[in-house]
């Protein structure tokens, strides 16, 4: 859950990152339209107030530079400083409005433009703080203003257009096109951290289903411990009893070998330390790490035919996470209970990543099966099996950003793939 929250607010913070800087290129356009349409007006001899106006155009540039300095800061943006600007770009807007005509300016309408951009990329308190100020500045210059001289300009058929309606018209064009292009990418923003969030709670929700299946195993190693130390008592004493019967005493041993195993995984269950004990390790080379897993899956299995094939580009060494045994124990087993005659096991890896792959020569997956495989307590074991082994390979390997794929094999069976990235591994073990 703390990962989760740490992720939620960089992606947020990000998310305020890309928010500004389209502001800071939609101001950018909007300073280039105005400051065009200002010489146009000034070419057609249009009395204007050009210092005040050039003071505004001037103040939305340094507003522009303040803006870009501030995505280069380290320091984290956050929705006040976007709101700061966007009332800032309100103020600078008033004020060249009321020496450009006031509410009679064809081009009042970019008003609009700081309201949309805060309606998607602020909260709802604030985008209406923002209308209500555009709303007030707007109403303001219908009683104070300074007047814009009308004038009539001749379009290329000879007839005349009143530069007003050319300046609406433009002013249309210039804001669909705005529109169009910045605001649907800030609510693509706003779409992806909607994804982002909706990923952070299933990642909460497989966390506590993992918190849940701790808990259970928890008590089921408690309750198991006792009958399992009665089996290890009882079959000490038959060894003792038929030891001049070499047949059945070789039965013995491996039942007091699967035993005393059993024992050894529910110890790292049962105890208090259990978490740290199930993670715990030691650095070794994956070469090591791959044949220990295997000895320890054959122990268990010895009647099916494992068939390996490692080749390593290089010897990498990393910290051996006991999980990871564990993960790789599961696919084994699925793959012997799929077909308990033979599996060919396959890896090879480099500096950055480990490649396994395991086959099996059973019947493969159905399309149901595909589907489903890897949820919780689902099995296509008939007699036995929790359907765990897929869901905690695919849990353990996610903590290191590792990825388990199932598919049918194109000559039967099924293939499992799975690639896991070193670099969490090795720097552990550094």
């Amino acid at each position: 859950m703390q990962y989760s929250n740490i992720n939620v607010s960089s992606e947020l913070e990000s998310a305020f990152n890309r928010n500004m800087r389209r502001i800071f290129v939609l101001r950018s356009v909007v300073i280039v339209f105005l400051a065009a349409i200002a010489l146009f007006l000034f070419a057609l001899n249009i009395p204007m107030h050009h210092l005040s106006i050039g003071l505004c155009l001037t103040s939305l540039i340094l507003l522009n530079v303040w803006t870009w300095w501030r995505l280069q800061s380290p320091k984290a943006l956050t929705s006040i400083t976007i709101l700061a600007t966007l009332l800032a770009d309100i103020g600078i807007l008033s004020v060249l409005f009321y020496f450009t005509g006031g509410y009679s300016n064809p081009f009042v309408w970019m008003y609009l433009l700081p309201i949309a951009v805060g309606a998607v990329a602020l909260n709802r308190a604030q985008t209406w703080l923002l209308a209500l100020i555009a709303v007030a500045c707007y109403s303001i210059l219908v009683f104070f203003y300074v007047p814009l001289s009308h004038l009539h300009v001749h379009a290329v058929a000879g007839t005349s257009l009143d530069i007003h309606l050319v300046g609406m018209w433009m002013g249309f064009v210039v804001s669909a096109g705005i529109i169009a292009f910045f605001v649907t990418r800030i609510g693509q923003n706003l779409r992806d951290y909607d994804l982002m969030i909706a990923d952070a709670r299933e990642s909460a929700l497989e966390s506590e289903r993992m918190m849940a299946l701790g808990t259970l195993a928890a008590s089921a190693a408690h309750e198991l411990g006792t009958p399992l130390s009665t089996m290890a008592v009882v079959s000490k004493e038959l060894q003792h009893q038929l030891a001049n019967e070499p047949a059945i005493l070789d039965q013995l041993k491996v039942i007091a070998t699967q035993v005393q195993r059993c024992k050894d995984i529910l110890s790292s269950l049962s105890a208090s330390s259990g978490t740290e004990r199930a993670q715990s390790g030691q650095a070794t080379s994956i070469s090591a790490f791959i044949q220990s897993s295997i000895e320890r899956w054959r122990d268990t299995r010895p009647a099916t035919q494992l068939n390996v094939n490692i080749k390593p580009l290089q010897e990498v060494h990393i910290f051996a996470d006991r999980t990871l045994t564990q993960a790789l124990q599961n696919m084994l087993d699925n793959a012997a209970d799929a077909s308990p005659h033979q599996v060919d096991l396959h890896a090879h890896w480099d500096n950055k990543t480990l490649h396994l792959s395991i086959r099996d020569f059973g019947a493969g997956l159905s399309q149901e099966v595909h589907q489903q495989i890897g949820t919780p307590f689902y099995s296509t074991k008939q007699t036995h099996g929790m359907g765990l082994g897929v869901y905690l390979t695919r849990a353990v390997l996610a903590r290191y950003q590792g990825t388990l794929k199932l598919n049918n094999h194109p000559d039967g069976g099924v293939l499992a793939e799975i690639t896991l990235p070193l670099t969490k591994l090795i720097t552990e073990s550094s």
